[in-house]
């Protein structure tokens, strides 16, 4: 039996992707993209929401240039936080879940290994600041209501840094990337079915750390990259990515966690589910990009 989905924020790479992998499912989804709601406007989001009968309410919209919410802290809160609040606040009202997508920047990323759901979330960001506050006002909402986090996020539906660092190989002799900052990546595709599960389990609530399995530097994510779309016969003129360091990225004005992998054990331990490793995503994703004509 299906259940009547929304997702906010279908226009972005997470939510296109479970907006279209969840229909060749069978379930009902209906998506809003940023045109069709205004995540500033409370007002807009009661009417819009109010209107619709719908059993869980997928979060995937965000404010997620984090220097731009260094620069407009109000603009961040308002998407990032006051906006999830309104959402939690109808979907508790009408017994529906709101899940809401949070990010591995609430983390201050002086831990050395893996950051499990019960480590202190420690911003050193407003964008940080803005999505725990998310957390927060959802949880406050609702025990069953569900923040899902993940990062360094890729798919086909709108360009990331994999589809960047190729394009980059294909048009110049020399491309870098920055070595001493850690995360894992989560594939869309990947997202989309291990989501599904969490959405059976009626009763979680919380947190939950979702992503593809293992970490890397965003130089060994580039190269990583580069060898999988070498192999699938792409005419790269770039082969190596050469090292940045974070330091010396001048134009920053946020400052960003060095390591920030997210643990998915408990993933695990309620599904039964082990995500693949990033670097399988990472193959699968670009044996289908050599496959797809460049604009």
């Amino acid at each position: 039996m299906s259940r009547s989905i929304v997702i906010v924020g279908s226009g972005g790479r997470l939510g296109a992707a479970l907006l279209r992998e969840w229909r060749t499912r069978g379930e009902q989804v209906l998506g809003f993209n940023r045109a069709q709601l205004d995540l500033c406007d409370p007002t807009a989001i009661r009417a819009c929401l109010e209107a619709l009968k719908f059993d869980v309410l997928v979060n995937c919209a965000a404010q997620t240039n984090v220097d731009r919410c260094e620069r407009e802290p109000e603009e961040a809160l308002q998407v990032n936080s006051d906006a999830v609040a309104v959402m939690a606040e109808i979907c508790a009202r009408r017994n529906a879940r709101c899940v809401h997508i949070s990010t591995d920047y609430v983390f201050d990323g002086t831990k050395r290994s893996p950051y499990v759901e019960d480590d202190e979330p420690k911003p050193i960001s407003k964008y940080g600041e803005s999505k725990l506050a998310g957390e927060v006002a959802l949880q406050a909402a609702s025990e069953r209501h569900l923040a899902v986090r993940v990062s360094w996020v890729f798919g086909p539906d709108r360009a990331s840094f994999v589809d960047q660092i190729v394009q980059r190989a294909l048009e110049q002799e020399r491309v870098e990337a920055i070595a001493d900052k850690v995360s894992v990546p989560t594939y869309t595709l990947d997202a989309a079915e291990l989501l599904l599960p969490l959405l059976d389990q009626s009763d979680l609530g919380g947190v939950v750390h979702l992503c593809n399995t293992g970490e890397c530097t965003w130089q060994e994510y580039g190269q990583y990259a580069l060898d999988c779309a070498a192999a699938a016969g792409l005419p790269l003129r770039a082969r190596k990515v050469e090292a940045l360091k974070l330091a010396d990225m001048n134009a920053f004005v946020a400052r960003r966690p060095v390591y920030s992998p997210l643990a998915n054990g408990k993933f695990a331990k309620l599904t039964g589910i082990t995500s693949r490793p990033w670097q399988e995503a990472v193959e699968d994703y670009l044996q289908t990009y050599s496959k797809t004509p460049r604009r």
